[in-house]
């Protein structure tokens, strides 16, 4: 074995790590705080200028006012379908608009009950036995979501690629306008045919209910126009707000002209016959103290707090994409504030809230700048059930459906598809596979198989190309291009089979930081036995060695000394 030939190795660490300095150097406060997943002035729990000001209030009020009416069929609709009263969809509605948004560092994220979470919901309170037991459950998750948040556990949703996310907005639109199609048609909340049941779907239509749907779907799409959002009085005027006024009217005058045609109470929205704050406060359901001496309510609220901070932190990373001011949302502040939504929501009997994608995406959609269309949409919630019930039951469902459609649409729009199929196979199967399987199971196993979807294109990625084997004659050069793993063993077995005796090998590992233990136990028993074929073995910088092992004067070609 020849004597080692010094190498410029520690030169180029050295140069390596002077770059790096550079680079840290150069790095801004911002990507500082977007690297560590904190806001330092967000996460003081002051109030930035930038989520929560009055200069954008023109904005602000009508984007409130868009999500408010958005949020009312999506608070009854999954209080019905979680198999809870409808009040506590509605009561979620309200911690989230005007507590969660309190404490919340996000501009645009809204809080809500959420249909990801209905199954979860459905079963605890079969569990369980009772409503008023399954509050307890709520209670301790908000309790786990805000030591989360103090922990900063709120980066998790930034590990998920923007496919996977893009993915997820879109089977959540494809979500929407399958689910609200057949109350589109007529049908009652409590009575909705699937979408894969074409006999049923189309039997019993309400012809005045379609009519309502196509008039308030044809509204919308003609508010979002260039030639009415450059009005400058008609621009100020929110489209959904039109669309209800509109529907309650031909809903009057089209049923009092033809009572065959008319709506029942089945078609329109249903508060209980609400008459005042009282009677709001008094079908709040209490939660149940003793339920914390049974084991599934710490189990229910272990499974509620992971989903839910798992929905949330999704949510707020597709709505900073949609943000049009391109601002940060701080993880761990919302974690915090969504848990101490949640312990409310325990206590006034409510369903448990995250941050909603659906709700956000049409409050951005609506020109919503700050969290004051947040607050707004709150307090709209609140005064809409306590004093004004009697008047929100007058507006049609198939004018809430329509809505739904029209913000379903924009979410999982064509356009979108194309998109993510022009960028490559790459971004284009994991974004189809989250859409495919949120569409056959629910929205965090979507999202799950996605995330594992894209991995795989990662791994495949780093195995084609961390290796590169070139061979001229007896001579071959293994150049590691960057990290080594196991799963780059098999090519690198390949190449080093194809060293022929009496040969040189270079192994020039100077691209790679790190080199996994089995490709280095392959390497060392390689130089092990090369000696007795006659190969001459270079390492360069490989885990720090540098050297040549073999008769370098044996070489064919080789003058010998003499």
């Amino acid at each position: 074995m020849t004597a080692s030939r010094q190498t410029a190795s520690r030169q180029t660490t050295s140069i390596q790590k002077t770059s790096a300095q550079k680079t840290s150097r150069r790095t801004t406060p911002a990507a500082s705080a977007s690297q560590d997943g904190s806001d330092t002035f967000h996460d003081t729990g002051h109030d930035s200028p930038d989520t929560f000001s009055f200069r954008h209030l023109s904005r602000d009020v009508p984007a409130g006012i868009v999500v408010f009416l958005v949020a009312i069929p999506l608070c009854l609709g999954i209080a019905l379908a979680s198999g809870a009263p409808p009040i506590a969809g509605l009561v979620a509605g309200m911690v989230g608009g005007l507590v969660v948004t309190m404490f919340s560092g996000s501009a645009l994220s809204v809080s809500g009950p959420a249909a990801g979470l209905t199954v979860i919901v459905l079963d605890a309170i079969e569990q369980l036995g009772s409503f008023a037991a399954f509050l307890i459950a709520v209670i301790l998750a908000g309790v786990l979501q805000l030591l989360m948040g103090v922990f900063k556990l709120g980066r998790i949703g930034a590990f998920v690629p923007t496919s996977v996310i893009k993915g997820m907005l879109a089977g959540i639109g494809l979500i929407l306008v399958l689910g609200q199609f057949p109350m589109a048609l007529g049908h009652p909340l409590d009575d909705m045919p699937s979408i894969t049941d074409p006999v049923a779907l189309f039997s019993g239509i309400s012809p005045l209910a379609t009519g309502i749907a196509l008039f308030s779907l044809g509204l919308l799409i003609l508010w979002e126009q260039p030639m009415i959002k450059r009005h400058r009085v008609l621009a100020l005027i929110p489209g959904p707000l039109l669309v209800v006024l509109g529907s309650i009217a031909i809903d009057r005058l089209v049923g009092g002209a033809m009572p065959g045609w008319a709506l029942g109470a089945e078609h329109h929205i249903d508060l209980g016959g609400l008459s005042g704050p009282a009677e709001l406060i008094g079908q709040m359901t209490h939660p149940d103290l003793g339920a914390l001496a049974n084991p599934a309510v710490y189990t229910v609220a272990i499974t509620i707090a992971i989903i839910a901070s798992l929905e949330t932190l999704l949510s707020l990373e597709a709505i900073d994409k949609l943000d049009p001011l391109k601002r940060h949302s701080p993880p761990h502040r919302e974690l915090k504030a969504q848990g101490i939504g949640n312990m409310v929501c325990g206590l006034v009997g409510a369903l448990p809230v995250t941050a909603v994608i659906v709700r956000s995406s049409a409050n951005a959609n609506a020109g919503g700048r700050t969290r004051l269309s947040s607050l707004i949409h709150g307090s709209l919630l609140l005064v809409s059930v306590a004093f004004l019930a009697m008047w929100l039951e007058l507006v049609p469902l198939a004018t809430l459906a329509a809505i739904l459609l029209h913000t379903g649409y924009k979410l999982a729009r064509p356009a979108l598809f194309v998109d993510q199929y022009r960028e490559g196979m790459r971004r284009f199967i994991p974004f189809t596979v989250t859409v495919i399987t949120i569409l056959a199971t629910d929205l965090l196993m979507g999202v799950l198989v996605g995330l594992v979807c894209s991995l795989y294109f990662l791994l495949q990625s780093g195995y084609r190309s961390a290796i590169a084997c070139t061979r001229r004659g007896d001579h071959t050069l293994l150049k590691f291009q960057q990290d080594v793993s196991f799963l780059n063993r098999e090519e690198m077995r390949q190449c080093l089979d194809t060293v022929p005796d009496n040969g040189e090998l270079i192994i020039d590992a100077i691209g790679a930081n790190y080199i996994d233990p089995d490709i280095r136990e392959d390497i060392d028993r390689f130089v092990e036995h090369a000696a007795a074929r006659g190969i001459v073995v270079e390492l360069r910088d490989v885990e720090g060695t540098t050297g040549t092992f073999g008769d370098v004067e044996a070489l064919p070609g080789t003058a010998r000394a003499g």
